[in-house]
């Protein structure tokens, strides 16, 4: 159990019924009337973002996020299979489920799924990655000074925006958070 006044930003805690992380917490102190704790917390389900004041006394159940590595095996029609290399464990999870989370990722690379009570509700893939590029334009010499970008497709088909100088064949490294080209490999 946590109270409201023992709040931290990255806590992870159960209020009516669902589990929100908080982001931002801020203890007011009015001149007149009671203090109260003003937080913004993240629904890790839903990802939504509310606001909500508590007093500092309330308290609310810890909630625990497990984060299991896993390797991503393959996909099949609208199922994504994954395995715990420790327990050879397989698990399906539905592509509603999977949402664009292995946009950057290959087959048999790790990824980290996090879950609640045992239901899953998200996946992390690694905060980089290394993809070749399968397609994109020639660039064209002297339209390097303005630092222009041009559309590439990745190997997992993904598409990102890399510099001119870019060419097919090459491999790239990419921030997966955001999706941008960071260097050469």
């Amino acid at each position: 159990m946590v109270s409201a006044g023992d709040f931290r930003n990255g806590i992870t805690v159960e209020i009516e019924g669902n589990v929100f992380q908080i982001i931002e917490f801020q203890h007011v102190k009015p001149g007149k009337g009671a203090a109260f704790v003003r937080t913004k917390l993240k629904n890790i389900k839903s990802g939504g973002v509310v606001e909500k004041t508590f007093r500092p006394t309330e308290k609310f159940e810890n909630a625990h996020i497990d984060r299991v590595d896993m390797q991503y095996l393959y996909s099949d029609g609208d199922l994504y299979y994954f395995m715990d290399v420790n327990t050879y464990d397989q698990i399906p999870l539905s592509k509603e489920m999977v949402g664009d989370a292995l946009k950057f990722v290959k087959e048999n690379e790790m990824v980290k799924i996090c879950s609640h009570k045992g239901q899953v509700f998200s996946i992390e893939p690694p905060l980089f990655v290394e993809l070749e590029i399968t397609e994109t334009e020639p660039g064209f010499k002297g339209d390097t000074a303005t630092g222009a970008t041009k559309p590439a497709t990745v190997e997992t088909g993904a598409v990102v925006y890399v510099p001119l100088f870019v060419d097919q064949g090459d491999k790239i490294k990419i921030d997966t958070r955001t999706g941008e080209y960071l260097s050469r490999a």
